[in-house]
């Protein structure tokens, strides 16, 4: 299952509690020590994760509470650390301050919940006034934060455009995908990505018109058009309105991020096997009256796909 949101609730370990104790035969040499701290939360890319489906059965993550202090001056144990894997691409987002981190790529890890500080033991408080204290602190509770871990896809390119526009199966064609297709719309239900000599590309599931605002498949693929370095936007040479569909995904792209329609864009006009060599002259005038770089391709017509190819790499 393709999972690229989850809400999880991550706490840090609980520090350690101080410990009141004396050395034996001197009950006015306090030796009880410190408490360890709590072990902290962090996120960690994994680049051999692809979705956060591992989280639907760990919605609560927990590090490890830090261990009591000891007799003899001696401290309690630093609970441990816990390191989260997370795919590449996942942001978290604090559901109460809106504060929102991308785990580094690098393999960095990033530090989200901070583990409490263990509690002082009676040594601690030993003074000149105050020989013999019986007083030691509990430990300080770790931080808990409720978030959302959302996974951004990252590819070099993004094929776009309304339901049954042929993008999956251009994907399969040049690629070796093996994305299913049929006639009629919405066959693909989450993003595939494949790749070509290196290059990342990646098939996002059919939008139309109301997508920004939760309409068909909604809001849950157009963030992984955000990564993307360039747009591939299909369009069928079947449609009755061309300019019509191209602007509806605009719109959309525009309403959910206004920051998408800055990127670099081919229209890539497919199926033009279909259509007549004069109807198609005039769907291409069309076109370039709206984006100058259209590209004719046909799955059918190896000089096109490669041309595609050699766009793309």
């Amino acid at each position: 299952m393709f999972i690229d949101e989850i809400e999880v609730s991550a706490t840090a370990g609980h520090g350690g509690p101080g410990k009141v104790s004396f050395f034996p035969g001197y009950r006015t040499s306090p030796d009880g020590g410190i408490g360890g701290s709590g072990g902290s939360v962090y996120f960690k890319v994994n680049h051999n994760l692809a979705t956060l489906a591992k989280f639907t059965q760990m919605r609560a993550i927990k590090a490890e509470h830090g261990y009591a202090g000891q007799s003899n001056l001696c401290d309690g144990k630093k609970g441990a650390d816990l390191f989260v894997d997370v795919p590449p691409g996942t942001a978290i987002i604090d559901l109460e301050t809106q504060q929102e981190e991308e785990v580094p790529l690098d393999g960095t890890p990033l530090l989200w919940c901070k583990g409490g500080k263990g509690g002082r033991g009676n040594a601690s408080f030993k003074s000149s006034r105050h020989t013999a204290p019986r007083t030691a602190q509990p430990g300080l509770p770790g931080e808990t934060r409720r978030v959302k871990l959302i996974m951004r896809l990252i590819a070099d390119y993004g094929l776009i455009g309304l339901p049954n526009a042929g993008k999956s199966s251009l994907l399969n064609e040049i690629t070796a995908a093996k994305v299913k297709t049929a006639a009629y719309a919405f066959t693909t239900l989450e993003p595939n990505l494949a790749t070509l000599h290196g290059t990342v590309l990646a098939d996002i599931p059919g939008l139309i018109e109301g997508a920004s605002s939760g309409r068909g498949l909604g809001i849950k693929f157009l963030k992984h058009i955000e990564k993307v370095k360039m747009l591939l936007h299909c369009i069928s040479s079947e449609s009755d309105n061309l300019k019509r569909d191209y602007l509806t995904i605009r719109q959309e792209l525009g309403q959910f991020n206004p920051a998408l329609l800055e990127k670099p864009e081919h229209i890539l006009l497919t199926k033009s096997d279909l259509i007549s060599p004069s109807e198609l002259k005039k769907i291409i005038r069309q076109l370039k009256a709206i984006n100058a770089k259209v590209l004719v391709i046909s799955i059918h017509d190896a000089d096109a796909l490669d041309d595609l190819k050699k766009l793309l790499t």
